[in-house]
Formats: structure tokens, sequence, C-alpha cells
């Protein structure tokens, strides 16, 4: 509804219309219409951006060039709005007519291209009710035509060659009261039309009879304006001929951009962009500004299309071109080619600082402190030039090749090390260089720290070059060189020989020339020697062994008679061995018991030390059965001198004493770390067996999965056990402490390393029968080891034990039901123990069974309970489990079986994938035998108390967790909001919330 206005333009408009002849009756009224229509063209609106006028019969300056037919029918009303602008309307009220078929046809219309075209029309219509007389031929409706040409000339057509559009109604029709409230009520119509085919169009309007008043005809297509989305050009595109299609456009990469994927955007009917695919980015010296790229400034760099903006050059570096893509190092600064260009230029780093030596003999270790000027780089290393200095002349050259480093000579990451093998009473200069990354760009840049050293007397090296000489049925000549380094005056010679297979009996000579003849042989024999020098800094290590044999006797050159002597000889000798194996069959002493692997009940007796024994087979001789237990250490147990070893610190206690981490250096062979177990003063003899009894097991054995016996001190006090050292302590400790670090190919990498030791002690017929994660001790390569041979002591003071009904103490949480009932240990009860530690050892140091009693752990173990499965353990881990914890002794695996079981989950990763079913992971302990079980948690202190989470009681307070029915709803997601972090502690409060979950759906728990 328009508002007049424009009283020029109407004055303009009234003189002509009033004139009018066909108005008839009308005149008045009607005079006033057409002042309404002439005076809507003060305000002209503009269509939107993604529309293209065909035609605009408002824009038009001069004729239009429509024809109408008949000539009397549609008539133009041609006026000028109030700023002198031609206006073209077409009117038509031939309502007092019968059978009116009035024609307007517009001039030829180009399509531009466009398949789909629109027409806007403008028009006021009378109310046929409101006319005088309510005229029956009267209509309130017109028809809109096209037709399809590509000549401009072809108006001249007939009417049924026109396609008809639509018939036009009005919303709104004005009255003669409308004209006289000077109101007028303009209807605006749009209709499509598609798809075109030809290159242009004509319009045709049709009157039938009604009063109407064509005010503008606007022709129009739809378009996707040009647009840069993405830093991607998209040209004007014209829509499609359906309605509903979408048009893939490609975009053109604006200036300074590349792209990995073209960019294309679709064109809507409705002229609109939408699916963007793809982008530009700004190359390389450009970055992204107002959908254009613009380089870099100076002092800024951009060094990839992914990157979003230029960034400013890093330190100790500088851009002073526009649209750089990397910034240039100043002078002295480098970069290497791996360097990112965001990573500031470095230099070489300055020399290391406050080196030290510490001598030892021919070794001299060597440590430093870190450059006090990296040069702004983390990668430094250290290269070690060692020179040999003549204390005479000062002259200085390089040491050679048979000097050794560890860990090594150049690259060197820490800040130490050990160079060995050097000259005794030498000057010796070392100098250590820090580099870096860089330091290869910047030649001469080396700076280094040097330490002056002279190395002290040593033993000398061993002897290598052994040469037999003469040899008779009864002697042996050899000869040899100075060992390679003597590192000083050799004083003597030391030669130890024996015959083969014959170590415990043997002869020293002791020569100070380096030739010997060896005496008193026996004819066709093999001997072993070994030769060590002495200097005045003591005895250098022994040579290798050296075996020689001596001639056959010749019985033709001796006689008959020659050889009576000798039979007699061996013939004694042969009654006195039958007589003291006879003696020892009689008396059973000294002789080494062992059960069988699965039956202690079986004995099997073993002779030891010259007498009767199974080739090929190492059997464990228990050291109980030596009237001497002394004899028994010394027999399996190397004795060390005490002045070898260096205690460091005191790292634990046990029974007897304290035990210490320290340093051995063993005879020809480099310092090392053990752990030494110390027997305290004041001890009894049976302390001193039993501490010792230990020992005598240990040193059976030689496995790399058994802990290792380096030897004893017995000679001196304190009274000394020595082991290989292993970094981190026993097992249940060490993965509580790193609880959820490890994958579980290194979980059952530890499994498979214990499997192996406890395969080899039944192999020899040994059992453990106090297998726990406790015993077992990892080294720094997470190597598992047994250890801990003596049950009969350790389990009087060991908390994890319990008095039996028939005496004596039993660690009952890792122990099978028939050693536990019957004291029937053997290789099956093991492999029980062995599948508790795996239970250990995938739940990350748990205690099993948590706190039951050991009463209460008896009676659920005889009642068919298992321990659930650990937090997402792998189901073929479990069920091996269940198998070592078989009811049946013999139906348990054996420890081969096991370790071969092992071995085929590590190689084949994919198998530890399946974990255990949540809901199978539910504790089948019965409410009754667990007084500490989810029944009793009254409230969540109580719980958290319970699993020793105690820590977190304010956090699930604070966070609203205040009932136990609320906890049971907690995810995983809501500890680490809560800020629970550590990943043992997680699984812990998990593993609880879960079971309760579970033992709610079964009904146990009331909460």
């Amino acid at each position: 509804m328009l508002h007049v206005s424009g009283a020029k333009s109407a004055a303009a408009g009234l003189s002509w219309i009033h004139g009018s002849s066909w108005w008839g009756g009308f005149g008045t009224h009607l005079t006033v219409w057409i002042w309404l229509i002439t005076s809507t063209y003060s305000k002209t609106i503009a269509g939107p951006s993604n529309e293209v006028n065909l035609l605009d019969s408002r824009s038009v300056m001069g004729d239009l060039g429509w024809i109408a037919y008949p000539k009397n029918g549609w008539e133009e009303i041609g006026e000028v709005d109030e700023n002198y602008a031609p206006i073209h309307t077409y009117q038509v009220c031939k309502v007092m007519e019968q059978n009116q078929n009035n024609w307007l046809l517009t001039s030829w219309i180009s399509n531009e291209g466009a398949s789909r075209i629109f027409i806007e029309l403008k028009f006021t219509l009378r109310d046929c009710n409101s006319l005088p007389g309510g005229l029956g031929t009267c209509k309130e409706t017109f028809n809109v035509y096209y037709f399809e040409s590509s000549e401009e000339d072809s108006r001249n057509i007939r009417e049924n060659q026109y396609i008809k559009i639509d018939t036009i109604a009005a919303d709104e029709s004005f009255t003669e009261l409308d004209l006289g409230d000077r109101v007028m009520k303009l209807n605006t119509e749009i209709r499509d039309v598609g798809p075109l085919t030809k290159k242009g169009f004509y319009l045709a309007f049709q009157d039938v009879g009604a009063c109407i008043a064509l005010v503008s005809v606007r022709v129009y297509y739809k378009k996707c304006p040009s647009v840069v989305r993405n830093l991607a050009l998209f040209q004007d595109t014209i829509t499609g001929a359906d309605s509903s299609q979408l048009l893939e456009v490609s975009g053109t990469c604006v200036n300074n951009s590349v792209t990995e994927e073209a960019p294309k955007m679709h064109c809507s009917a409705e002229g609109e962009w939408l699916v963007p695919i793809g982008k530009c980015m700004c190359q390389e010296g450009y970055e992204e500004k107002n959908n254009t790229c613009q380089a870099c400034r100076s002092g800024f760099f951009k060094s990839s299309p992914q990157s979003q903006a230029c960034s400013k050059c890093p330190p100790h570096s500088y851009a002073h071109q526009e649209a750089s893509t990397s910034c240039v190092c100043e002078d002295r600064y480098y970069r290497r080619e791996s360097d990112p260009y965001t990573m500031a230029c470095t230099r070489p780093p300055s020399a290391p600082r406050n080196a030290i030596s510490n001598i030892n003999e021919t070794s001299v270790f060597l440590e430093w402190m870190f450059p006090a000027d990296t040069g702004g780089r983390k990668d430094v290393y250290y290269n070690i030039v060692c020179k040999k200095c003549n204390s005479i002349s000062g002259v200085c050259e390089e040491c050679g090749i048979h000097v050794r480093y560890v860990p090594q000579q150049s690259g060197l990451r820490n800040t130490t090390v050990m160079v060995i093998d050097l000259q005794a009473h030498t000057n010796y200069t070392f100098e250590i260089e820090a580099e870096n990354g860089v330091s290869e760009l910047s030649p001469g840049s080396r700076q280094h720290v040097s330490v002056n050293v002279t190395t002290n007397q040593a033993a000398p090296s061993p002897v290598t070059h052994v040469k037999k000489g003469k040899i008779t049925k009864n002697s042996i000549s050899l000869s040899w060189q100075e060992p390679e380094r003597p590192n000083g005056i050799i004083l003597e010679y030391e030669i130890k020989y024996f015959e083969k297979d014959e170590e415990t009996s043997y002869t020293i000579i002791k020569s100070k020339e380096t030739e010997i003849t060896a005496e008193g042989l026996k004819p066709a024999s093999s001997y072993i020697f070994q030769i060590r020098a002495r200097t005045a800094a003591g005895y250098g290590a022994y040579s290798r062994r050296f075996e020689f044999e001596t001639s056959p006797v010749s019985f033709a050159a001796t006689g008959d008679q020659s050889q009576i002597p000798i039979i007699a000889v061996s013939i004694t000798v042969g009654v006195i061995l039958l007589a003291g194996v006879v003696g020892f069959l009689l008396s059973g002493r000294r002789c080494g018991y062992s059960k069988a692997k699965q039956d202690p009940e079986e004995e099997k007796m073993h002779f030891h030390n010259g007498h009767i024994k199974l080739p090929g087979i190492k059997t464990y001789i228990d050291p109980h059965t030596y009237e001497d237990p002394n004899q028994a250490v010394h027999e399996f147990a190397k004795e060390i001198d005490a002045s070898s070893i260096t205690i460091e610190r005191v790292i634990g206690a046990g029974e007897f004493g304290e035990v210490c981490s320290g340093r051995i250096r063993l005879p020809g062979k480099r310092e090392f770390p053990v752990a030494i177990k110390t027997l305290k003063a004041g001890y009894t003899d049976k302390q001193r067996r039993d501490f010792l009894g230990e020992a005598s097991i240990m040193g059976q054995f030689d496995h790399p999965n058994i802990i290792h016996l380096e030897g004893v001190v017995t000679k001196s006090k304190p009274v000394m056990i020595v082991t290989e050292y292993m970094e981190n302590g026993s097992l249940d400790t060490f993965l509580k402490k790193n609880d959820g670090q490890f994958t579980v190919i290194q979980l059952v990498g530890m499994l498979r390393g214990i499997a192996s030791g406890m395969k080899y002690l039944s192999d020899m017929g040994y059992v453990h029968r106090d297998l726990a994660a406790r015993n077992i001790l990892i080294n720094s390569n997470l190597v598992c080891k047994v250890s801990d041979f003596g049950l009969s002591r350790v389990l009087e003071d060991d908390p994890e034990a319990a008095y039996t009904t028939r005496g004596g103490k039993i660690p009952i949480r890792w122990t099978a039901p028939e050693a536990i009932a019957f004291r029937k240990f053997t290789s099956a009860s093991d492999v029980w123990s062995y599948g508790i530690v795996m239970w250990e050892v995938m739940s990350y140091g748990e205690r099993p069974y948590w706190e039951m009693t050991n009463q209460d752990v008896i009676k659920a173990v005889e009642e068919g309970y298992r321990l659930p499965s650990p937090m997402d353990c792998p189901a073929a881990l479990y069920q091996l489990m269940l198998d070592c914890w078989q009811k049946e002794r013999n139906s348990r695996p054996k420890f081969e079986e096991i370790v071969s079981m092992l071995d085929k989950l590590i190689r084949n990763p994919s198998s530890l994938k399946s974990l255990v079913n949540s809901s199978n992971r539910v504790s089948n302990l019965l409410v009754e035998h667990n007084p500490a079980g989810n029944a009793v948690y009254r409230s969540v202190n109580e719980w958290l108390e319970g699993i020793k989470m105690s820590r977190y009681t304010d956090t699930f307070m604070e966070n609203g967790y205040t009932s136990m029915d609320a906890v049971t709803q907690v995810t995983l997601d809501d500890l680490k909001r809560f800020g629970v972090t550590l990943a043992g502690h997680q699984k812990k409060i998990m593993n609880s919330i879960q079971e309760m979950r579970a033992q709610l759906l079964n009904g146990m728990v009331p909460l």
C-alpha cells in the first residue's frame, strides 16, 4: 500500500487522462487512479546483487517499442516522474464491452545465456464489484505468455504460438473509496520461465476484460556473483535451469597463492555459493590479508604455504627483503639443513668445563661439565683426543688404536668416559672437544678442555704368544714372548699347569726367563698351561689356556720287564678306587640328593667330585648333604679377595646383616657393580652356615634369568656373598613405582624371562618354593632374574608367610593348595606360584587377594575361587594364569610349555589385543570371603580407604560424589576431569568401580 506523493507529477497527468473519451462515465475517478499510478515511480528500488536485469520498464529512457493489439486495447501512458524521467505504464479497462482479447507484446529480449529467467510484474486492478452497475463482463485477472526466438524480427506471430506462463490475479484490488482516500494498492507478482534454449524471447500480456494498469515489468535472471573465497576467485556464474540444480564451479587462485587441491564451489538456483571444496594458500613469502596474498614485510618470513602468517625472524637471523621465504643467519651463526626455519640460528659450543680425571693404574676415568655456552642447541656431544707425551722432549703424538674408550671415543652424549689399555708410567694429554649440530659448518671453531695425567704402575697384560719346544713322554718345554704391555719391569713369570680335566690338582712353576720345562708328567696325557707375569705392581692376569700332549710310551724300547711295575701300580690304584666307590655307596655321604621335577617322593642319587656322575646332565646338589657345609660353599662358590671389593652404600637390610651396593675388580676384568650381602658381627655357626647356604645353591646355577653369584668372602670379616647388581631392585616394588608405564609386550617379555629361569631350575631338579614378584630382581634392561634361594630361613621373618598345621611357615598367597595342605612342594607347585606372579606383573604389583586374611585365602581357593583378571589383561595371559591354578597339579602346564606359549604370543602381538571382557572380570569372591569387599563399604571415604586411595576423598566430595550409588556412575573421563592423572590410580579406582557395578547386577551388593 503506497501513499500518494508528488503533486507536480500528478498535475502533469491529469490534463491528458481527463480528455480520454473511452473512459466514459468513470473519467473523474480513473483520472485520480492514473495519477496515483504515475506517483509510484517516485521510489525505485534496485534488485539484489545476484539478479541481472534483462528488461526494466522503469529504466528505459525512450520508447519501449511494445505493440498493442488491437490498437485500441492496451494504452501506453507516457509521463515523467518528479525527476522528469519518462514513465512507461500500460492500462486497459474495456469492462463495458463483451469478449475482450487485448494483447500487449514486448520487444525482443536477449536472455544473455541464461536458461531460466524471472518476470516481476507490478500492477493495479479494479475490483469489479466496485464498478457502477456491477458489470457482469468484468474480469479480475490477466494472462502472461512468452515465445522463444533467436531472431529480433519475429514478433508478428500467431497467438497460438505463444506459451502461457500463468494467469495473474491481484492480491489487492482497489475501489472507488481507495481513490477518494488517495491510497494505491500495488500488486507484485513474480514468475519464472525455463529452460530456455534460444538466444532470446518475447513476452505478451493478454487482457480478457479487466480494469488493469501494468505499472512496471522487470525481466531478470539470477547469478552467483563473482567472489573470492579461501583465496580463490570464482567468476560470475549464471544459475542452472532447474530450481534444484547445483552447478560446480572451479575457482582460480589469486595472485601469489597455490593449492594442493583445486578449489571448487557450487552455485545454487537462488544465486548463492554453497559447498566449498579445497582452498588456496599464500605461497612462501606471502600471507593472507583481506582475501589477498601480501608479501611478508622486512624482518619477517614464511617458509611454507601451510603456514598461516609471516613469522618474525628467529634470533640471530634477518630478512632485509620483502616476501622472504627464510631468514639469513647472522655472521658466525649457522643453521643445519635439517633445522626448521623457525629455529634460531646457532653457533658451536664453548669448551667443556671443570674436567677432572681419576687414574686407576693404566685406566683413566674422565668427567667434565657442560659448556657454559651450548650455542643455543641441545644436541651437544663430545669427542676425546688422546695424546701420549714424552716427558723429556715434551713432544706429543696420537695414542694409537690400541687404546680403548668406554663407551666410545667420539659422539659422546654423556659427560664421562673411561679410557683403558694405556701404558703405565706414561704422560698423557686428553683433549675433550665439545661439538653440536653446526660445528661442522664452522671449521676451526671446536673448543676443548685439556687434562694432563700420568698413569700409575700397573700389572702387566696377559701373555699371548706361547710356543711348545721339546716334548717327551714325561716333559714339555715351552717358551713365550713378553706381554705386549708389560707396564714396567717383569720380575718373574708364574706358570700354572695341570692334567686336562683335573683342574683341582695343579702345579705352579716360577721363572725369571721366558721359557721352562715341566717334568714328571704322565706319558700320552694332555696338559693345560697358563702363564702370567709379575711386576712391582703385582701379577697380571693369566693367559688363555694352552693345551699340549706328552709323547706316548714305547713298549718296544722298554721291554717286558719294565712293564711289570707299571701294571702292578695300575692294579693297586684300581683296587683302591673300587674300594672307595663301594665305601661311598654304603655310607651315602657326600652324595647330592635332588627331588624329581613333579614328585618329591622320588629320589635320585648323584655322585660328585670323582664319584659316579651321569655325563651331560647337570643336576642340583643339596648343600645340606655335605658333612661340612664349608666344603659345599667352596665347591660351588668362588672365594673372592676382600681387597677387590669396594662397598659404596647400604641399599637394604637382610636377616643376617646389611645389603649394600658396591664395585668389584677381579683379576683380568674391568671393575663392575655388584650387590653385597654381609653377615653381621656376633653371628653363630648356624647363622654362618645358613647365610652361606644360599651361596652354595646359587653357585650351581648359570642362566641369564637366574641371579648370578660372583663369589663369597669367607676368609676375612665381614663374611660376604657377592652377586651381580640389579639396578631396578625387586620386581613388585619396581612395578608399583612405574604403574601403567609399560606395553603389554614388555610385560610379557618380563614374564617370559621368569618362566625361562624357572624352566632351568626345574630341569635341574630344583624346587624354589617361594616364587613371588618380591623375589624377582630386574635390571636396567628390564631383564628379570629369579633370586632368593634361602626359603627355610627367609620365611621365618616373612610377613607374607603363615604357620601351617604341620609346622613351618609358607607364603600362603603364592602357594599351591597341595603344598599348603600336605607340604608337597614340586615344580608343579612352583607353576601355581608362577601364575600368581603373572597376576602381580599384569596388575603392576597389586597384592594378591588384597586384604583377605590367609585363612580366608585358603578357604576361598579350596572352594574354587581364583583371582579375577587384572585390568586390561589380554585374554590369552589370563587363561594361562587359570591353567597354572588348576587344582590337579598334573593338569598344570610345565615351565617348558609356558615358555613356548609366551614365545608364540611375543611373535604374534595381535594375539594379545583381545582383552578379558569386563563382565568376566568380576571377582567371584563371595562376600563372606572378603571382609573388605564392596558389600561393606558404607561411605565414599571408607571405600577409598579400602582401596588405599583415600587421598582422593576430598576430590570426590567436591565433585558431588558423596554416596556409593553416585560412585558407581563415575567414568574414566570423570576421573581425568577430577585431576586423577596417574594411570595406576585411574586403573585401581576404575577396577573397583567396575566390580561394584557387576556385583550390583548380580544382586550381591545392596548399596
